[in-house]
């Protein structure tokens, strides 16, 4: 496939997993060799089409903050490949433990696929939560789809509410929409809820504010697909060092902010 070919491949997908975005995207900008500015352009329209990708905005700010950015877009496509964050979910999540989950989540369904011994209540949102339910299903995990009237009794059921963030900033995620409604029903009633911040997923302030506003932009906010919430609504922060109590976990930007991925491409 010709690199252009490629790219605008990644710019029209939606869902699908962030570590291969990353990849996808570092090896299709990597291919088109392009100058400064032609740079900044295709790195814009990307997360123009991904607005709540973190790991995408973590890797074009950083390719575009870099003195040899092709080569550091390699290493972090190396870098989100290798993310233990799932192992770290796969040693920690109790055995036999019941899992509550939004969507699809790839860091989390990664895990719950590895342990095998827990029981999934996954949350239909965004139309993922059946499509991932039968994944599970296939390979001998039990689940059970639940649909978003049923957010509030999921949560009172699950041993844990895990709820993977799309980006993160100081004191807030961004997760798909439901997310914040499962936190905080397991804040009110006393139930674990975990925030899974992954790899490229914790960005600096003007960035993370700027895809806050990207994606609440849309004309009927109960439509969007993401949705920020506090994370103090978390009892608990995985991260890929470790599991860390909500009131110990720092989340430090890693990445420099791009001012020009801060304003809109020439179309």
């Amino acid at each position: 496939m010709h690199p252009i070919e490629r790219l605008r491949y990644v710019a029209r997908s939606q869902g699908g997993d962030q570590r291969v975005l990353v990849r996808e995207t570092a090896s299709a900008l990597h291919g088109l060799g392009l100058d400064p500015a032609g740079l900044v352009v295709a790195c814009r329209r990307i997360v123009e089409r991904h607005p709540s990708s973190g790991p995408l905005w973590w890797l074009c700010s950083s390719m575009l903050a870099a003195a040899e950015p092709f080569r550091v877009a390699s290493s972090l496509a190396d870098l989100i490949d290798d993310d233990p964050t799932p192992d770290v979910l796969v040693q920690t999540i109790p055995d036999d433990a019941t899992v509550c989950i939004v969507g699809w989540p790839d860091l989390v369904g990664e895990a719950v696929l590895r342990r095998g011994d827990v029981t999934v209540l996954a949350i239909d949102a965004c139309d993922e939560g059946a499509a991932f339910v039968r994944r599970l299903q296939r390979a001998d995990v039990t689940a059970e789809v639940v649909e978003p009237g049923g957010t509030s009794a999921a949560v009172l059921a699950c041993d844990i509410v895990l709820i993977e963030a799309q980006a993160a900033g100081v004191g807030d995620l961004v997760a798909v929409t439901g997310s914040r409604a499962a936190a905080s029903v397991g804040y009110c009633s006393d139930v674990p809820v975990w925030a899974v911040v992954g790899r490229g997923r914790c960005l600096p302030v003007v960035t993370f504010a700027s895809i806050v506003e990207r994606v609440g932009d849309v004309r009927e906010p109960w439509l969007a697909t993401s949705e920020s919430l506090p994370v103090a609504l978390a009892t608990a922060v995985v991260r890929a060092d470790g599991v860390f109590d909500i009131d110990a976990c720092v989340l430090q930007p890693e990445c420099p902010v791009a001012y020009e991925l801060l304003r809109a491409s020439p179309m």
